[in-house]
């Protein structure tokens, strides 16, 4: 393969943030990249806007399609990467300037077939860094993805976004993975899955070079028209790709998955009853009110609250408390108390 690294951009109406992520992506370090847009049927001026890059730097590629979603757009981009490596950069977001120099250097050290580092985030005005509780900088493998990797997937969502990784592009293509389409949310979750049940080695660095933005009308913000509580159950509920078979029994699959439940709906009820002009006061009660009704979630409750006893804090347990009596009136209390408590 020429290039080192391809990276993937799915762009749908991004006009305000698409210059400066296609500038973060071409002051690499790492020359020898290309940048994939795909154009997923955007109505503004994000398509002219990529192709004003694209003159003047041949390393930039777009790609116009009709519009048909975020895992679509990526796997249109995987058929015509040509790096040796892939990765993954969304349209509103940017990166360091040293970030697939890192990622690529860390692959070559003992040959890797997939990179993770930390990320970013920035929401509300908070900046916070995800880190990950593996061993850094030395090449972990199979053996090691199996026991610790797989089940952090059933667990939380922290690990599942693909834009603070790169791939082995030859495995992508080999075992023909590729994003889930038709699904709502959680469609990298499912990729990676996927992709680390086949790799044999990967490394972490404890290296922050992606920064997510989290705009107003993004996937995650959206709750007037985005059932997150349904998308949770849907995870909770789905099978497993064949690579679990064996790998962990039951139990412990139960367990692990009622975790994540139980995590995803924690932050919706935040999400939920925070004061916004998207969704009435009423609506909001009664969607908390249908979550922590949910039979799955009732029996999930108790799981979360034994096999986390020793991690939670006074504001988590009290939470959990109102969860148990249903008091949506007590769960407003304490998210306005969290709210006013960070704000000073």
């Amino acid at each position: 393969m020429s290039k080192k690294i391809s990276v993937i951009v799915p762009v749908y109406n991004a006009e305000p943030y698409i210059g400066e992520c296609l500038q973060s992506l071409l002051a690499q370090t790492l020359q020898d990249c290309e940048f994939i847009c795909v154009n997923d049927g955007s109505t503004d001026r994000s398509a002219s806007i990529i192709e004003q890059f694209r003159q003047m730097d041949s390393r930039v590629i777009l790609i116009n399609q009709s519009n048909q979603g975020v895992s679509v757009a990526r796997n249109t981009g995987l058929e015509d990467a040509a790096g040796e490596y892939v990765g993954f950069v969304d349209a509103d977001d940017f990166i360091e300037p040293d970030m697939y120099e890192r990622l690529y250097n860390a692959a070559g050290k003992g040959d890797c077939d997939v990179v993770l580092s930390n990320f970013e985030s920035e929401l509300d005005g908070y900046r916070i860094v995800t880190q990950y509780p593996f061993p850094t900088d030395v090449v972990l493998h199979s053996d090691f993805i199996r026991r610790e990797v797989l089940p952090t997937f059933l667990r939380t969502d922290q690990l599942n976004t693909a834009c603070n990784k790169i791939y082995r592009t030859s495995l992508i293509q080999k075992y023909k993975i590729r994003f889930p389409e038709n699904v709502t949310l959680g469609e990298d979750g499912l990729f990676n899955m996927m992709f680390f049940s086949c790799a044999a080695s990967m490394n972490y660095i404890s290296y922050t070079g992606y920064h997510y933005r989290e705009v107003k009308g993004s996937a995650t913000r959206n709750i007037a028209s985005k059932d997150y509580f349904q998308r949770a159950l849907e995870v909770y509920e789905s099978k497993l790709p064949d690579s679990y078979a064996g790998l962990l029994d039951q139990r412990t699959i139960k367990e692990l998955k009622s975790i994540k439940l139980i995590q995803s709906v924690l932050a919706y009820i935040h999400i939920y009853l925070k004061p916004s002009k998207e969704m009435g006061i009423i609506h909001k009660f009664r969607y908390v009110r249908k979550m922590i009704r949910n039979q799955e979630v009732r029996s999930s409750l108790p799981i979360y609250c034994k096999e986390m006893a020793m991690e939670l804090g006074v504001y988590q347990k009290a939470m959990l408390q109102m969860m148990r009596r249903k008091s949506i009136l007590g769960l407003y209390g304490l998210t306005a108390y969290s709210r006013f408590r960070n704000k000073n």
